[in-house]
């Protein structure tokens, strides 16, 4: 698979296989992703991945905690406002999910059960959380999205499906701990990863982009 081809195939995969994938090719795709590039080559990222019974235990403290009503506090907080162009992205995001789906995920129940199969990395035999010291600034931000990014695309080049998710930091303080990270890191994104189910309707949905008109001025 060449570079064009990965950046345009690659989607959020929600449904996995239970088949582990093997250590040495998680540390294959993790030694591509630190090529990535980062300011003065800081290389402000820390993972750590979870598997088998470690990551069963962390997805029941975070359905338990969710479901008792615990107010999430993420080390990054959820945006609240959207300006106008990027609120009507979400909103054509849900509409064509609801669409595809048939589901309506304003539903209170649905947004439920969407964030309990985020707490449970949506079965995929492995989780991986991202974080950084809490010092560092929004430049390093930016660098661990780089990060992020190379991570997922080095995975689905070897045919590795992978979601970044926001909702698994919900409880970042109760994760730390979990996890033994200093309080002195900042918890930015959780990602599960897996081989794809090829048979899971809901890998079958993919979102659109805009046009480049949308988003590029040409100044000559």
């Amino acid at each position: 698979m060449d570079t064009i081809e990965c950046i345009r195939t690659r989607k959020s995969i929600r449904g996995f296989k239970p088949q582990p994938v093997l250590k040495d090719i998680l540390n294959e795709i993790l030694e591509t992703a630190v090529w990535s590039p980062s300011y003065k080559n800081s290389q402000p990222w820390e993972v750590i991945i979870l598997s088998g019974g470690k990551k069963e235990e962390l997805s029941k403290m975070l359905v338990g905690l969710y479901e008792k009503g615990t107010p999430p506090c993420p080390d990054i907080p959820e945006p609240k406002v959207w300006p106008e162009a990027e609120s009507a992205r979400i909103a054509d995001l849900y509409r064509s999910r609801a669409e595809a789906s048939g589901i309506n995920f304003d539903d209170p129940e649905v947004l439920k059960k969407a964030k309990i199969a985020n707490f449970r990395f949506y079965r995929a035999p492995h989780a991986i959380y991202l974080f950084q010291d809490a010092s560092l600034t929004p430049w390093s931000l930016f660098d661990l999205g780089l990060f992020a990014q190379s991570l997922m695309l080095s995975a689905h080049a070897k045919g590795i499906g992978t979601v970044p998710q926001a909702f698994a930091t919900d409880y970042a303080q109760d994760i730390k701990r979990f996890l033994n990270i200093p309080e002195t890191k900042r918890l930015v994104l959780g990602i599960s990863i897996g081989y794809p189910d090829p048979d899971s309707p809901v890998n079958t949905f993919r979102t659109n982009r805009v046009d480049i008109s949308e988003i590029v001025k040409w100044i000559e």
